[in-house]
Formats: structure tokens, sequence, C-alpha cells
């Protein structure tokens, strides 16, 4: 699968994948990585992929990178299940490849904003092992009844920080909120923060990601 690839140090013991949001690619997240400070904590392999060009509805069938195509304004309504059964494999992908890298479940990351934080959600909460974390910044969960039907033996270790805007007009924080709730009434440790910010990463909020993968990591 296309992405960048970034190695902070000559031996990587960790991994973060961060999936970008619509219309964005692997590039988008590139700047944070010296802003969260994880240089003393250790070497760590960050794997921002591409997402796929496909036609969205909502921008009247323009293509764009997308994890999967949005159907209505509503994004809580109908949804593209067939667009994120696909990307989900794409991703799975990925975290296969750094375990098979010899990275610990415990020691790898999935974190994703807005559309790939709903991704990061989707595949996530279905690792068996767990994973290290999820990050899900100013997201929401794509498939909400698939909770309903995850096998009981799906551990709900993975500690997951949520973070939202106040005043994101793109994904309305009452709709990140419901979600967190959802999930965390499934059984999974999750923080929710939010932040005077719209629809993007506020000083704090990449402050506070940052100390959260330093615990995480350490």
């Amino acid at each position: 699968m296309e992405r960048v690839s970034i190695e902070t140090g000559s031996d990587p013991t960790a991994a973060v994948i961060w999936l970008h949001g619509l219309g964005a690619d692997g590039h988008d997240f590139e700047p944070i990585i010296p802003e969260l400070n994880l240089e003393a904590v250790c070497d760590v392999r960050f794997i921002f992929p591409h997402a796929p060009v496909r036609p969205v509805t909502i921008n009247n069938g323009m293509a764009m990178r997308a994890w999967y195509d949005i159907l209505e304004i509503s994004i809580e309504r109908r949804v593209d299940e067939a667009g994120i059964f696909e990307s989900a494999e794409m991703i799975q992908q990925l975290i296969d490849e750094q375990l098979q890298l010899g990275i610990a479940p415990e020691r790898l990351i999935l974190a994703g904003f807005s559309q790939g934080g709903a991704m990061a959600y989707h595949v996530g909460l279905r690792q068996q092992p767990a994973l290290g974390g999820l990050l899900i910044l100013s997201a929401y969960l794509p498939v909400p009844d698939a909770l309903e039907l995850l096998d009981d033996r799906i551990p709900r270790s993975t500690p997951i920080l949520c973070c939202h805007g106040e005043l994101d007009p793109v994904v309305p924080i009452a709709l990140g909120e419901a979600s967190a709730k959802m999930v965390e009434q499934a059984g999974w440790p999750l923080q929710f923060r939010s932040y005077p910010a719209p629809h993007s990463l506020h000083p704090d909020e990449v402050e506070e990601i940052g100390k959260w993968l330093a615990e995480r990591l350490a």
C-alpha cells in the first residue's frame, strides 16, 4: 500500500500508523512528528498511508483520496460499508506487516483524523491481540451497529484517546462524544478531550497527544 514512512531513529521498537482525513494524503501529518517530542522515549516508525482515490458523492462525485465514500451531508446516516471494509483490509495488512517486522502489538498505535479516525475505530476495535492504543481525532464510529456484532473474545484492553474540536463544523462534537460513549460502554478504557478548535488540531491537543504516546511507548 502506498505510504509515507519515517523512522525517528535507527532501531524502531514501536510503530504508529496514522490515517489522514478525506481529500488529504499521507503527507498531511508528517509535520507533527517533531512536535510530539518522542525523541527521548524510543525510536518510532511512523507510517502515513495514502487512501485510495475514489469518487465522493457529497463532493459531486469528484475523485479524491478517501477511505470510503461519503453518501450524505449527515455522515452518521447512510454509510459506504463496502468502501469501509475494503479500506479496513488494506489497513489490516499494514498492521500485520509491522507485526511481521518485529513490532510487538502493545507497541503499535493506530491513529486517525476525521475519516481516518473513523477507520482507526473500525479496524482498531477488532484487533486480537490488542494494540498499544487508538488515537481518534475529530472522528466517529463509521458503522455503530457493528459494535454489537464484535466477537466476545476480542480483548477490550486497548487504551483509547479521543480528541475533538468544540467548534467542529464538519464532524459535530456531539457525534464524536456519542461514538466515544458507545465504545466506552462496550468496555474499552477511553479518555475524551475537547478543545476550542474547528475541524483541526489545537496546539494543546498536540501536546496532549505527545504525552499520551510517550506513556504508551515508554
